[in-house]
């Protein structure tokens, strides 16, 4: 048995690289960035008009001058215009080019308008006031949005603004997730006294498609023949294969020995943590194969604390590890990592993780009212005091 730690190790020492795709913009939102995205322009491309209102040249103002002849108007997505006499206005609105000859503009709120002349009603201003000047955000060429970042809707307006219709991403792993157990039958089916609903698979599909991963599914007997014929086209059909089951010692728990006997390379076989420690991990020159304990919680927590950093790092995506404040005392006796649930709450800039009271990792039902887990780490100490620091794993 391996250590948490060792288990993270030897997972991000495995990582693999997918490739890159390009796709459209509109449908990258969640992917992984694979290219950097460079400004085309200044930002903003022009001296931009801030608000509607008047455009004057500011020192007629310092010399007293309140009342301004209107000279023109400059509408947005018109091209830019010149005042002739410095001493007039321009009527400008919102996003419009700045017209020669103008520095300053005043709000439509702080001046009276009649037909030919424009009158400002306040006795002080500031010179270039409401005007957004060009490359003030960003010049030609700096990068704006920087490679291996995992776009939000943030990123699709800069990817529009800069024309990138078409944006390269890191490639997705193909994965299957496979459901184990003669006890499990569909969602829409009605259990007999001694058979569950299946969840685990739907849980996994769930997590994935947080990453934007799509998934296919199965669900196998507890047949070593059936589990071989299976896992053998598996293994030559898919990059990522997902287990949720019959990896422990049970007597119907065929799945290390049917993948070792498939040549599939053993990296590890359960960890030193609570919930979860039947953890298999292995791989072949194609796939990789995360083989997750039965136990609903075991599966969640798992795929979050091992599944998640092994496809960040594969697509390039620095993680930042998040911390929490315990509110109470914990106490746990076994020499394990616990990962425990908690819930989050941020008070003053930090997060407080207060235990939730579960009733191990078969009570999937406790995961409703959680946010996270908390690391707690494997120590002979059976006590974890209020105020601590932990890392955090959150969910939601």
């Amino acid at each position: 048995m391996i250590t948490v730690e060792e288990a993270k190790h030897i997972i991000l020492q495995n990582t693999q690289d997918f490739g890159v795709e390009e796709i459209p913009f509109l449908d990258s939102v969640g992917r992984v960035l694979k290219e950097d995205i460079v400004a085309d322009r200044d930002f903003p491309p022009f001296n931009r008009v801030a608000m509607d209102g008047i455009a004057i040249n500011y020192r007629f103002f310092q010399y007293g001058v309140r009342d301004f002849k209107i000279e023109g108007v400059q509408p947005a997505g018109s091209e830019q215009e010149a005042m002739i006499n410095a001493s007039n206005c321009y009527e400008v609105m919102t996003g419009a080019v700045l017209p020669e000859n103008c520095d300053t503009v005043i709000r439509y709120e702080d001046v009276s308008i009649n037909t030919l002349m424009a009158t400002v009603n306040i006795d002080e201003i500031t010179e270039g006031q409401n005007i957004h000047y060009q490359g003030k955000d960003r010049n030609e060429g700096d990068i704006l949005i920087k490679k291996n970042t995992v776009i939000s809707p943030s990123e699709i307006g800069v990817l529009a603004t800069v024309g990138k219709s078409k944006v390269k991403v890191a490639k997705l792993p193909k994965v299957m997730i496979v459901s184990t157990g003669d006890e499990l039958v569909g969602v829409d089916k009605n259990p007999e006294a001694h058979q569950i609903r299946r969840s685990n698979v739907f849980t996994l599909v769930s997590l994935l498609n947080e990453l934007k991963i799509p998934s296919e599914i199965e669900h196998l007997t507890d047949k070593k023949e059936v589990l071989q014929q299976k896992i053998t086209s598996f293994l030559n059909d898919f990059d990522v294969l997902l287990f949720s089951g019959a990896v422990s010692k049970g007597k119907f728990d065929f799945l290390p020995e049917v993948l070792e006997e498939l040549g599939v390379e053993k990296l590890f076989h359960r960890v030193s943590q609570r919930p979860g420690k039947p953890f298999w991990m292995g791989q072949t020159d194609t796939c990789k194969v995360f083989a997750f304990p039965g136990n609903p919680v075991s599966t969640f927590v798992n795929c979050l604390v091992y599944f998640y950093p092994w496809y960040y790092k594969s697509a390039g995506v620095k993680q930042q590890p998040q911390t929490a404040i315990l509110t109470e005392n914990v106490s746990f006796k076994p020499d394990l990592t616990y990962f425990l649930q908690v819930k989050l709450t941020t008070e003053n800039g930090q997060l407080f993780a207060t235990p939730i009271k579960g009733n191990g990792s078969g009570d999937l039902a406790s995961l409703v009212e959680a946010d996270g887990f908390i690391e707690l780490p494997k120590t002979e100490e059976a006590e974890f005091k209020k105020g601590e620091v932990y890392p955090v794993i959150r969910f939601r």
